[in-house]
Protein backbone atom coordinates (compact mmCIF):
# COMPACT_ATOMS: atom_id res chain seq x y z
CA UNK A 1 0.00 0.00 0.00
CA UNK A 2 1.17 3.39 -1.03
CA UNK A 3 2.65 5.43 2.22
CA UNK A 4 2.62 9.07 2.06
CA UNK A 5 5.63 8.78 4.26
CA UNK A 6 8.91 9.87 2.17
CA UNK A 7 11.72 8.71 4.87
CA UNK A 8 12.38 8.03 8.26
CA UNK A 9 15.15 8.76 10.65
CA UNK A 10 14.88 7.25 13.84
CA UNK A 11 11.85 6.89 15.55
CA UNK A 12 10.25 10.35 13.55
CA UNK A 13 9.20 10.45 9.86
CA UNK A 14 9.28 13.61 7.49
CA UNK A 15 5.44 13.37 6.82
CA UNK A 16 5.23 14.02 10.99
CA UNK A 17 7.59 16.93 11.10
CA UNK A 18 5.36 19.93 10.00
CA UNK A 19 2.72 19.44 13.37
CA UNK A 20 5.34 17.97 15.78
CA UNK A 21 7.25 21.55 14.90
CA UNK A 22 4.12 23.60 15.10
CA UNK A 23 3.86 21.87 18.59
CA UNK A 24 7.00 22.98 19.88
CA UNK A 25 7.50 26.22 18.20
CA UNK A 26 3.84 27.26 20.22
CA UNK A 27 4.06 24.91 23.11
CA UNK A 28 8.60 24.89 23.92
CA UNK A 29 9.88 22.86 26.65
CA UNK A 30 11.81 26.07 26.94
CA UNK A 31 10.48 29.75 27.66
CA UNK A 32 12.72 30.47 24.22
CA UNK A 33 11.36 29.56 21.50
CA UNK A 34 14.15 27.94 19.07
CA UNK A 35 15.69 29.46 15.70
CA UNK A 36 18.63 28.13 13.84
CA UNK A 37 21.22 30.71 12.39
CA UNK A 38 23.58 29.94 9.31
CA UNK A 39 26.24 31.90 9.00
CA UNK A 40 28.94 31.91 6.35
CA UNK A 41 31.03 34.03 3.76
CA UNK A 42 29.33 34.41 0.34
CA UNK A 43 29.18 31.78 -2.52
CA UNK A 44 29.40 28.69 0.71
CA UNK A 45 26.16 27.80 -0.05
CA UNK A 46 24.33 28.89 3.12
CA UNK A 47 21.11 29.62 1.60
CA UNK A 48 20.45 26.85 -0.22
CA UNK A 49 21.14 25.10 3.54
CA UNK A 50 18.89 27.15 5.28
CA UNK A 51 15.84 26.22 2.20
CA UNK A 52 16.24 22.92 2.40
CA UNK A 53 16.04 23.16 6.71
CA UNK A 54 12.83 25.64 6.13
CA UNK A 55 11.27 22.77 4.30
CA UNK A 56 12.19 19.96 6.45
CA UNK A 57 10.73 21.96 9.04
CA UNK A 58 8.24 24.30 8.52
CA UNK A 59 10.45 26.97 8.22
CA UNK A 60 10.60 30.57 7.40
CA UNK A 61 13.93 31.64 5.87
CA UNK A 62 14.78 35.03 6.92
CA UNK A 63 17.26 37.46 5.45
CA UNK A 64 20.59 38.23 7.26
CA UNK A 65 22.56 40.09 4.37
CA UNK A 66 23.17 43.92 4.24
CA UNK A 67 22.66 44.55 0.19
CA UNK A 68 19.78 41.37 -0.11
CA UNK A 69 17.21 43.63 1.83
CA UNK A 70 17.62 46.37 -1.25
CA UNK A 71 15.10 46.06 -3.50
CA UNK A 72 17.04 46.94 -6.73
CA UNK A 73 19.95 44.12 -5.98
CA UNK A 74 18.42 40.92 -6.94
CA UNK A 75 21.06 39.76 -9.29
CA UNK A 76 24.26 41.29 -8.66
CA UNK A 77 23.54 39.79 -4.74
CA UNK A 78 22.91 36.32 -5.18
CA UNK A 79 19.11 36.74 -4.00
CA UNK A 80 16.95 34.02 -4.14
CA UNK A 81 14.94 33.57 -6.93
CA UNK A 82 11.16 33.01 -7.28
CA UNK A 83 11.56 29.08 -7.79
CA UNK A 84 13.17 28.98 -4.32
CA UNK A 85 10.94 31.64 -2.43
CA UNK A 86 8.07 29.03 -3.77
CA UNK A 87 9.39 26.34 -1.83
CA UNK A 88 9.26 28.46 1.46
CA UNK A 89 8.48 31.73 2.73
CA UNK A 90 11.13 34.46 2.44
CA UNK A 91 11.47 37.42 4.34
CA UNK A 92 13.15 40.74 4.69
CA UNK A 93 14.80 40.23 0.87
CA UNK A 94 14.24 43.29 -1.41
CA UNK A 95 12.13 45.39 1.68
CA UNK A 96 14.09 48.83 1.30
CA UNK A 97 14.86 51.36 -1.43
CA UNK A 98 18.73 51.88 -2.26
CA UNK A 99 18.69 55.13 -0.52
CA UNK A 100 18.01 54.04 2.58
CA UNK A 101 21.10 52.59 5.04
CA UNK A 102 20.13 49.59 6.67
CA UNK A 103 21.89 50.14 10.13
CA UNK A 104 22.34 46.38 12.76
CA UNK A 105 19.12 48.13 14.74
CA UNK A 106 17.13 48.16 11.59
CA UNK A 107 18.04 45.08 10.33
CA UNK A 108 17.26 43.41 13.67
CA UNK A 109 13.92 45.16 14.07
CA UNK A 110 12.97 43.71 10.96
CA UNK A 111 14.11 40.30 11.27
CA UNK A 112 12.55 40.36 15.02
CA UNK A 113 8.83 40.93 13.61
CA UNK A 114 9.41 38.34 11.36
CA UNK A 115 10.66 35.60 13.83
CA UNK A 116 7.53 36.65 16.11
CA UNK A 117 5.48 36.21 12.94
CA UNK A 118 6.83 32.91 12.52
CA UNK A 119 6.43 31.59 16.17
CA UNK A 120 3.23 33.19 16.13
CA UNK A 121 2.22 30.64 12.65
CA UNK A 122 4.25 27.66 14.62
CA UNK A 123 7.17 28.16 12.14
CA UNK A 124 10.94 27.91 12.66
CA UNK A 125 12.46 30.72 11.91
CA UNK A 126 15.58 30.50 9.97
CA UNK A 127 17.94 32.85 9.52
CA UNK A 128 21.19 33.07 6.86
CA UNK A 129 23.25 35.48 5.83
CA UNK A 130 26.46 36.49 5.81
CA UNK A 131 26.46 40.20 7.26
CA UNK A 132 28.12 39.27 11.04
CA UNK A 133 27.11 42.10 12.88
CA UNK A 134 23.56 41.97 11.71
CA UNK A 135 23.45 38.07 13.46
CA UNK A 136 25.56 39.25 16.29
CA UNK A 137 23.16 42.03 17.08
CA UNK A 138 20.38 39.60 16.61
CA UNK A 139 21.28 37.13 19.13
CA UNK A 140 23.61 39.67 21.28
CA UNK A 141 22.00 43.09 20.99
CA UNK A 142 23.63 46.43 20.14
CA UNK A 143 24.97 49.47 21.95
CA UNK A 144 22.30 51.92 22.41
CA UNK A 145 23.58 54.25 20.33
CA UNK A 146 20.99 57.06 19.71
CA UNK A 147 19.60 57.86 16.10
CA UNK A 148 21.26 60.24 13.85
CA UNK A 149 19.14 63.01 12.35
CA UNK A 150 19.18 62.77 8.50
CA UNK A 151 20.88 66.40 7.93
CA UNK A 152 23.85 65.34 10.19
CA UNK A 153 24.25 62.01 8.24
CA UNK A 154 23.73 63.47 4.93
CA UNK A 155 26.59 66.37 5.71
CA UNK A 156 29.31 63.73 7.32
CA UNK A 157 28.84 61.77 3.47
CA UNK A 158 29.06 65.31 1.92
CA UNK A 159 32.10 66.46 4.13
CA UNK A 160 33.97 62.59 3.00
CA UNK A 161 33.16 63.01 -0.74
CA UNK A 162 34.71 66.52 -0.85
CA UNK A 163 37.98 66.10 1.59
CA UNK A 164 38.32 62.18 0.31
CA UNK A 165 39.15 59.50 2.62
CA UNK A 166 43.02 60.47 3.69
CA UNK A 167 41.96 63.73 4.73
CA UNK A 168 38.56 62.76 6.17
CA UNK A 169 40.33 60.40 8.06
CA UNK A 170 43.22 62.73 9.32
CA UNK A 171 40.62 65.53 10.65
CA UNK A 172 38.87 62.66 12.37
CA UNK A 173 41.94 61.94 14.33
CA UNK A 174 42.27 65.01 15.39
CA UNK A 175 38.88 64.79 16.95
CA UNK A 176 38.27 61.55 18.24
CA UNK A 177 41.67 59.61 17.83
CA UNK A 178 40.74 56.35 19.56
CA UNK A 179 37.88 55.83 16.96
CA UNK A 180 40.04 56.65 14.05
CA UNK A 181 42.81 54.70 14.93
CA UNK A 182 40.04 51.77 14.75
CA UNK A 183 39.40 52.53 11.36
CA UNK A 184 40.91 51.34 7.88
CA UNK A 185 40.99 55.36 5.92
CA UNK A 186 39.52 52.99 2.90
CA UNK A 187 36.47 52.24 4.51
CA UNK A 188 34.26 55.07 3.74
CA UNK A 189 31.26 54.18 5.53
CA UNK A 190 32.48 53.47 8.51
CA UNK A 191 34.67 56.54 8.27
CA UNK A 192 31.15 58.57 7.89
CA UNK A 193 29.48 56.68 10.98
CA UNK A 194 32.20 57.83 13.40
CA UNK A 195 32.00 61.38 12.09
CA UNK A 196 27.86 61.79 12.89
CA UNK A 197 27.68 59.96 15.50
CA UNK A 198 30.68 62.15 17.22
CA UNK A 199 28.38 65.16 15.30
CA UNK A 200 25.26 64.44 16.60
CA UNK A 201 26.12 63.15 20.22
CA UNK A 202 29.30 64.85 20.80
CA UNK A 203 30.56 61.57 21.59
CA UNK A 204 33.02 59.35 20.18
CA UNK A 205 31.01 56.16 18.98
CA UNK A 206 33.86 54.16 20.82
CA UNK A 207 32.66 55.44 23.82
CA UNK A 208 28.95 54.16 22.72
CA UNK A 209 30.24 50.99 21.76
CA UNK A 210 31.72 50.34 25.51
CA UNK A 211 28.20 50.42 26.74
CA UNK A 212 26.50 47.06 27.37
CA UNK A 213 24.26 45.69 24.46
CA UNK A 214 20.92 45.88 24.54
CA UNK A 215 18.20 44.35 22.63
CA UNK A 216 18.97 41.19 21.78
CA UNK A 217 15.92 38.67 20.53
CA UNK A 218 14.90 36.28 23.48
CA UNK A 219 15.44 32.61 21.75
CA UNK A 220 16.91 29.59 21.60
CA UNK A 221 19.50 29.69 19.20
CA UNK A 222 21.10 26.73 17.18
CA UNK A 223 24.09 28.40 15.06
CA UNK A 224 25.99 26.77 11.91
CA UNK A 225 28.86 28.29 10.29
CA UNK A 226 29.14 26.75 6.92
CA UNK A 227 32.66 27.55 6.39
CA UNK A 228 33.98 25.29 3.19
CA UNK A 229 38.17 25.42 2.31
CA UNK A 230 39.62 28.24 0.96
CA UNK A 231 40.29 27.07 -2.68
CA UNK A 232 36.98 25.47 -3.46
CA UNK A 233 34.72 28.76 -1.46
CA UNK A 234 37.10 30.83 -4.27
CA UNK A 235 36.16 28.64 -6.82
CA UNK A 236 32.55 28.67 -5.97
CA UNK A 237 32.87 32.57 -5.85
CA UNK A 238 34.58 32.84 -9.28
CA UNK A 239 31.91 30.56 -10.90
CA UNK A 240 28.92 32.77 -9.10
CA UNK A 241 30.13 36.13 -10.31
CA UNK A 242 30.15 34.60 -14.17
CA UNK A 243 26.78 33.18 -13.29
CA UNK A 244 25.41 36.83 -12.19
CA UNK A 245 26.90 38.56 -15.45
CA UNK A 246 25.32 35.85 -17.59
CA UNK A 247 21.87 36.92 -15.38
CA UNK A 248 21.98 40.41 -16.11
CA UNK A 249 24.30 41.76 -13.56
CA UNK A 250 25.48 44.49 -15.79
CA UNK A 251 22.01 45.69 -16.85
CA UNK A 252 20.87 46.00 -13.10
CA UNK A 253 24.08 47.97 -12.12
CA UNK A 254 23.28 50.33 -14.85
CA UNK A 255 19.36 51.01 -13.44
CA UNK A 256 21.13 51.58 -10.04
CA UNK A 257 23.41 54.21 -11.46
CA UNK A 258 20.27 55.48 -13.18
CA UNK A 259 18.75 56.46 -9.48
CA UNK A 260 22.05 58.82 -9.28
CA UNK A 261 22.42 58.37 -5.67
CA UNK A 262 24.96 59.33 -3.02
CA UNK A 263 28.26 57.15 -3.95
CA UNK A 264 28.76 56.73 -0.19
CA UNK A 265 24.92 54.73 -0.48
CA UNK A 266 25.90 51.43 0.87
CA UNK A 267 23.91 49.64 -1.89
CA UNK A 268 26.38 51.41 -3.88
CA UNK A 269 29.22 49.52 -2.13
CA UNK A 270 27.71 46.06 -2.81
CA UNK A 271 29.95 43.17 -4.25
CA UNK A 272 30.69 43.83 -8.10
CA UNK A 273 28.71 47.25 -8.19
CA UNK A 274 31.49 49.38 -8.11
CA UNK A 275 33.80 47.63 -10.46
CA UNK A 276 30.73 47.10 -12.97
CA UNK A 277 30.04 50.85 -12.89
CA UNK A 278 33.85 51.69 -13.48
CA UNK A 279 33.06 49.60 -16.72
CA UNK A 280 30.12 51.22 -17.74
CA UNK A 281 31.29 54.73 -16.95
CA UNK A 282 34.14 53.74 -19.26
CA UNK A 283 36.93 53.64 -17.12
CA UNK A 284 37.84 50.26 -17.49
CA UNK A 285 37.24 47.30 -19.90
CA UNK A 286 34.66 44.22 -19.15
CA UNK A 287 37.53 41.91 -18.78
CA UNK A 288 39.62 43.76 -16.08
CA UNK A 289 36.02 45.04 -14.62
CA UNK A 290 35.17 40.68 -14.11
CA UNK A 291 38.54 40.48 -12.62
CA UNK A 292 38.30 43.13 -10.20
CA UNK A 293 35.08 42.14 -8.88
CA UNK A 294 35.39 38.48 -8.51
CA UNK A 295 38.99 39.66 -6.39
CA UNK A 296 37.23 41.73 -4.15
CA UNK A 297 34.56 38.35 -3.68
CA UNK A 298 37.24 36.88 -2.57
CA UNK A 299 38.52 39.14 -0.37
CA UNK A 300 35.80 39.42 1.31
CA UNK A 301 34.87 36.03 1.25
CA UNK A 302 37.98 35.54 3.58
CA UNK A 303 37.60 38.69 5.83
CA UNK A 304 34.05 36.85 6.57
CA UNK A 305 35.84 33.35 7.23
CA UNK A 306 37.95 34.74 9.69
CA UNK A 307 34.97 37.21 11.35
CA UNK A 308 33.13 34.00 11.73
CA UNK A 309 35.44 31.60 13.39
CA UNK A 310 36.53 34.75 16.30
CA UNK A 311 33.32 36.73 16.50
CA UNK A 312 29.98 34.82 16.80
CA UNK A 313 30.68 32.83 19.90
CA UNK A 314 30.38 28.98 19.33
CA UNK A 315 28.68 28.05 16.11
CA UNK A 316 28.74 24.61 15.12
CA UNK A 317 31.38 24.69 12.18
CA UNK A 318 30.66 23.34 9.45
CA UNK A 319 33.96 22.64 7.08
CA UNK A 320 32.20 22.13 3.91
CA UNK A 321 30.07 23.95 1.02
CA UNK A 322 26.84 23.02 0.57
CA UNK A 323 24.90 19.56 -0.66
CA UNK A 324 22.49 17.49 -0.13
CA UNK A 325 24.70 14.72 2.02
CA UNK A 326 25.88 17.62 4.47
CA UNK A 327 22.06 17.89 5.47
CA UNK A 328 21.03 14.22 5.61
CA UNK A 329 24.00 14.75 8.38
CA UNK A 330 22.40 17.70 10.28
CA UNK A 331 18.69 17.10 10.69
CA UNK A 332 18.69 14.58 13.04
CA UNK A 333 21.12 17.34 15.76
CA UNK A 334 18.40 19.88 14.34
CA UNK A 335 15.55 17.34 15.17
CA UNK A 336 16.87 16.43 18.50
CA UNK A 337 17.22 20.49 19.26
CA UNK A 338 13.56 21.36 18.65
CA UNK A 339 11.75 18.23 19.93
CA UNK A 340 14.31 18.03 23.24
CA UNK A 341 14.92 21.69 24.10
CA UNK A 342 19.00 21.50 23.10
Amino acid sequence: MASNVTHCDGAFCSALLVPLVSLVVKQPSSPRPPAIVIAGPTASGKSGLALAIAEEFDGVVINADSMQVYDVLRVITARPGAEDEARAPHRVYGVLPPAIACSAALWKDLAATEMQAAWAAGKLPVIVGGTGLYLRTLMHGISPIPDIPDAIRAESREHLARLGNQAFHAELAARDPVMAARLDASNSQRLARAWEVLAATGRSLAEWQAVPPQGAVPARWLTYALLPPREALYANCDRRFQLMMDQGALDEVAALMALNLDPAAPAMKALGVPELAAHLRGEIARDEAMARATQATRNYAKRQVTWFRHQLGNPEVLPTQYSQSLTLKIFPFIRQFLLTGG
